[in-house]
């Protein structure tokens, strides 16, 4: 009996002070490569997390680690709160706006010189080489060629989407009809980079601007429709203008440029 209440006291510490250490591992891996100064083995605290999470503050890895001396206190935070943060929150994606033309840097308070909202990953997008290129930002598929159905009202454009499959558009990714669709605005506006005009799209690796097949063919500075009608009438739906990324309404007899997408939540 005090050899079972022995090995139960040791096993409690462990797990206190892996607890109260305040140091997790964020990744897959429990045990570290090495020490924490060796690249792989770095770790974030559960404040470092925390504050990731609810305000997007970036900070670096730790690379070294005290013992606490007394527990946590007030500051600790617990992993059902952070937990919590993963499910509530819709991170907003950075502009990609790093400077105010023709006023380079930017003025402090703007956009260009903050900078705030989820970093764009490096490459942006992925050329799938089947006529799909996924942007590993948002997750979602796109039809590579941007042109491919020319101007469409808007419902000819709900109806080109829908029907969409491979052996159409240069598609070769065995996707059927009914898997493509329009795009709602949130998901065209998501294409969009601030820092650039005529058009303002990014390139492969999200840093430059698009040109001709990197990573998208045949776009277009001009309007494409969106999925998305006005909450005041559905014979209005918005689109977004490649040209400088702006967003309005028209209504849907009119023709605009039809860009299908697949995925997303």
């Amino acid at each position: 009996m005090h050899s079972q209440n022995r090995w139960t006291g040791i096993l409690a510490g462990v797990v206190l002070g892996v607890l109260f250490s305040g140091a997790i591992v964020w990744a897959g891996i429990l045990e570290p490569i090495a020490g924490p100064t060796e690249a792989g083995s770095q770790m974030y605290t559960l404040d470092q997390i925390y504050h990731r999470l609810n305000n997007g503050l970036e900070v670096p890895k730790k690379t070294a680690f005290s013992e606490p001396w007394t527990g946590p206190g007030g500051t600790m935070h617990r992993l059902d709160v952070i937990y919590d943060l993963i499910g509530e929150r819709a991170p907003v994606p950075r502009t990609g706006q790093t400077s105010t033309v023709p006023i380079n840097p930017a003025p402090a308070g703007s956009d260009g010189a903050l900078q705030r909202g989820v970093a764009w990953p490096s490459p942006r997008f992925t050329d799938n080489a089947n006529g799909t290129v996924t942007d590993k930002l948002t997750g979602l598929i796109w039809l590579r060629k941007a042109n491919c159905f020319g101007s469409r009202s808007w419902n000819q454009a709900l109806s080109e989407a829908n029907t969409l499959a491979a052996g159409y558009c240069g598609l070769t990714d065995g996707s059927t009809a009914g898997q493509w669709r329009l795009p709602n605005l949130r998901e065209m506006q998501s294409l969009i980079h601030y820092g650039f005009f005529s058009p303002a799209l990014p390139n492969t690796s999200g840093l430059g601007q698009w040109t001709e097949g990197n990573p998208f063919e045949g776009v277009i500075s001009v309007n494409y429709w969106s999925g998305t009608t006005t909450g005041a009438s559905t014979g209005h739906a918005w689109y977004v203008d490649l040209d400088y990324g702006s967003v309005y309404f028209d209504v849907t007899p009119n023709s605009h440029r039809v860009w299908p997408v697949r995925g997303g939540q």
